[in-house]
């Protein structure tokens, strides 16, 4: 088993297509491995073994019958956020207030992970309505990071990025509003993505802030986050915000980068993301990475982007706005909880006593935030404000990658922090996602890539790679170019220095 559930997701698929080893066997050892460690984890909050194996056998016929594999990943396990729709299980976005609810239709990424036979294993924990940098805003109890199990693996999809490092999936879907995909990421140690937005549907996925919420592929290896990549993105009609556009070559450029020659790449280091606020040990890592990136032929520059400063006040103003409209969908009405619905009740007073009941007090905190921001009178100085500063970010990216091919930072401006750590300090949580709120302002795509453990308490750090809009696979070739080169210069992969997890 532990040899299975330690393979790449490309080799285990290469495995499962020659039949050197079945896609149930696999599943099972995945399966076997989330009752051994998830009750310490928690990384899962739903898991369907016996759906799973059943896609599992349905590959292995079809590999024994000689036919065509549905996809290069057909057969191999996959976790999914539970913020994404999967008829005949629940989706409860890690709230109370859709606790047992199953959705009549499936997202149409998990439609795409059907249909190219990769086997969903079940649904992982996650910041209710992916509000919070900690998943310990789960109604169902936080996530834990297999690093050190007293810290939190990041958030919104600590639950996708844990159950990555803790070896219960090989891959993962997550979704990023404002980092929720590459800060768990870096903070465990795995490789997380967030493609330009427009290129992976959003339909049948529970909205936050729809201008920002973009799903994308979390996974152990650039290579195979290339792969998953590659199966969920494209066009779809059912998505009004969906580009009709070809899905950008990012599976070559993995390829590509692997070979560890980045000659004629100019690099731009961000100036305002890098410095203040930074743990010593974070920053030492960040300028290690762009020395190897210097080493493997990569021209390097300094820009700045002064807009990156505000991006972090503007983005939770918009957000919450978008929020608070988003969420008057759950009303008690139509779906979900009900709470005082006994004829004693009006209308208005079930869903008054739903939403009190049913949300926690992080969202509730920004639906707050949102209606103010939206108000009369308060328009202009808050919303309005912010959407110039988005403006203003969106036009600094342009800039500066008018001198760069690609944009680096540090994906979180420190390591995991204690889980209670900072749960009472709101401020302090909100400026974990510093170094990943440009992208989701702009639209743009980034990807994290482990950079090493750092100094000051051995834990996992992410390199953040910028590429412009429909430009992702910039960033995985530089990405794959520098994940090769840090595993040889380190004896081998970072993941596998997880600490071994306690079984039950």
């Amino acid at each position: 088993m532990s040899d299975l559930i330690r393979l790449p997701a490309a080799e285990l698929a290469a495995k499962i297509h020659a039949g050197e080893v079945s896609s149930v066997g696999a599943t099972q050892a995945h399966l076997d491995r989330i009752a051994a460690v998830d009750p310490a984890v928690h990384a899962f909050l739903h898991v369907d073994g016996e759906r799973a194996l059943q896609a599992a056998k349905a590959v292995d016929e079809a590999v024994a019958a000689g036919r065509t594999p549905a996809s290069p990943l057909a057969g191999v396990p996959i976790a999914v956020k539970d913020v994404l729709t999967t008829q005949g299980s629940p989706t409860t976005c890690g709230s109370k207030l859709l606790e047992g609810w199953h959705a009549p239709y499936d997202a149409t990424v998990t439609r795409k992970l059907l249909d190219a036979g990769l086997v969903i294993l079940g649904k992982t924990n996650m910041d209710e309505f992916a509000m919070g940098s900690s998943t310990e805003n789960s109604a169902y109890g936080p996530t834990r990071n297999p690093w050190d199990l007293d810290r939190i693996p990041g958030g919104s999809g600590g639950g996708s990025a844990a159950a990555l490092a803790a070896f219960e999936a090989p891959l993962a879907i997550g979704t990023d509003t404002g980092g929720s995909i590459r800060q768990p990421g870096a903070m465990t140690g795995t490789v997380g993505v967030k493609p330009t937005y427009g290129t992976v549907s959003r339909h049948g996925l529970v909205a936050y802030a729809s201008s920002f919420d973009q799903a994308g592929p979390c996974a152990r290896t650039v290579l195979d986050a290339a792969l998953l990549h590659e199966v969920i993105a494209g066009h779809d009609p059912m998505d009004s915000t969906s580009i009709d556009a070809p899905v950008p070559p990012v599976l070559a450029a993995a390829r590509q980068g692997a070979d560890g020659d980045l000659r004629g790449v100019k690099v731009g280091v961000v100036r305002e993301l890098v410095g203040e606020g930074h743990q010593p040990g974070v920053l030492a890592s960040f300028e290690a990475a762009v020395a190897q990136l210097r080493e493997l032929g990569a021209e390097v520059v300094e820009v700045s982007c002064p807009s990156f400063d505000l991006a972090l006040a503007a983005y939770y103003l918009i957000a919450p706005s978008e929020a608070s409209s988003n969420l008057a969908r759950f009303d008690a009405m139509r779906y979900g909880l009900r709470v005082g619905d006994d004829g004693s009740h009006s209308a208005e007073e079930v869903m008054s006593l739903t939403r009190e009941a049913g949300f926690g007090p992080e969202v509730k905190r920004r639906i707050m935030i949102g209606t103010y921001a939206l108000s009369a009178g308060y328009y202009d100085a808050y919303y309005g404000s912010a959407q110039k500063v988005r403006t203003l970010v969106a036009r600094e990216f342009d800039a500066a990658f008018a001198r760069a091919d690609v944009l680096v930072s540090p994906t979180s401006p420190v390591t995991a922090f204690r889980i209670g750590e900072r749960v009472d300090d709101p401020v302090a949580m909100y400026q974990v996602d510093l170094c990943t709120i440009p992208s989701n302002m702009a639209g743009n795509a980034a990807i994290s890539v482990p950079s090493g453990l750092s100094a000051d308490d051995g834990l996992p750090v992410g390199l953040q790679v910028f590429s412009p809009a429909l430009q992702d696979h910039r960033g995985y070739r530089v990405a794959a170019a520098y994940e090769a080169a840090r595993d040889a210069a380190q004896g081998g992969a970072l993941i596998h220095r997880v600490p071994e997890l306690e079984v039950v």
